[in-house]
């Protein structure tokens, strides 16, 4: 692995392992999404435009299209930010999704690591005080720790601006811990499509900021990044049957994670309490490897900063999925 802060998840779940290692839902996408994204395909023809889906986004959330900007998926989103600004003194707060860290490095920048202790709970204390950006996770991935908006809140500061990963709120019920729509100065909110609706190939993503940090996003993004198809999954994903859906995906969720957590107690297995589509539990060292062996990829989780080989991320699924991982955990324990 030639940097651990570009490894991802999808590359372990391939050669027909049963995937417990990529956090996408394990269900099929909605009717209207299938509709909406071949209906797509007759309209490329002609050159991309975000415009319907900023707007659609906008409606959702509460604010004004200047306070959206599609991307690209949320990688876009991450590297927009990396190269908005010469930043004197990036943070980020690990273990976290590595790509805005990745990022800022691309960009040139010398990122100072901030990790978090015992349970991962997110103290505003421990951010540098003459920090210029922040990047928190929210809920965190792989920790599955959903921070309260409070804590989140607590990081900003005049002259600061917070970048806030919440490619996950969709899976928690109710979003309790959103800032989306705060219209709090110096706050950016990326939000990411791909893992509630399944759809990683489309790259559908986006970020709420004010409308000067917008514009300014803007001018830095590739013209036609976001194409036909993903803004027609912003578009879809962005009505009052979508938010049904979405609410009803989180219970459901919710309802497999209790069993996957379960399930690791009875093995005793140390994991972290999570609030959304995975789980990081201790397995110990080795296991990630015989587990592999076995047929099953769960995400190995050494290459966070942070955290070490003993350590792997568990993607939730349907409970007879979870059983499976169960009987492999008891072999591999043994």
């Amino acid at each position: 692995m030639d940097d651990p802060l570009r490894h991802h998840g999808d590359v372990e779940a391939r050669a027909g392992l049963l995937d417990f290692a990529v956090n996408v839902y394990a269900g099929p996408r909605p009717p209207w999404l299938e509709a909406a994204l071949h209906a797509s395909l007759d309209e490329v023809g002609a050159y991309p435009t975000a415009a319907e889906a900023e707007h659609a986004l906008a409606v959702r959330h509460g604010v004004s299209p200047g306070e959206v900007l599609a991307t690209a998926g949320a990688a876009e989103a991450f590297s927009l930010v990396a190269r908005w600004r010469d930043w004197r003194r990036p943070v980020v707060v690990h273990p976290q999704f590595t790509e805005p860290h990745a990022a800022l490095e691309q960009a040139g920048h010398r990122v100072t690591e901030v990790v978090l202790g015992d349970g991962f709970g997110l103290d505003p204390g421990t951010v540098p005080e003459d920090a210029d950006l922040v990047v928190v996770g929210n809920p965190t991935n792989p920790t599955g720790v959903l921070h309260p908006a409070t804590a989140v809140r607590a990081v900003l500061r005049p002259g600061r601006v917070v970048l806030v990963d919440e490619a996950f709120m969709d899976t928690v019920p109710g979003e309790p811990a959103s800032l989306a729509g705060s219209r709090l100065p110096g706050l950016v909110v990326v939000r990411s499509l791909t893992k509630h609706w399944g759809i990683p190939g489309v790259r559908a993503g986006y970020l709420l900021a004010e409308p000067p940090t917008v514009a300014g996003l803007r001018r830095g993004q590739v013209p036609w990044s976001v194409s036909t198809t993903a803004a027609a999954a912003m578009v879809a994903c962005s009505t009052e049957e979508a938010a049904d859906e979405a609410e009803r995906r989180a219970r459901e969720i919710t309802g497999w994670r209790s069993h996957l957590e379960i399930s690791l107690a009875r093995l005793g297995i140390p994991h972290i309490p999570s609030s959304t589509s995975f789980v990081l539990a201790r397995v110990g060292e080795g296991v990630h490897g015989r587990l592999r062996a076995a047929g099953i990829a769960v995400r190995r989780a050494d290459t966070f900063p942070g955290l070490d080989p003993r350590w792997v991320r568990i993607a939730v699924r349907p409970r007879a999925m979870t059983d499976a991982l169960a009987e492999a955990l008891t072999d591999a324990l043994g």
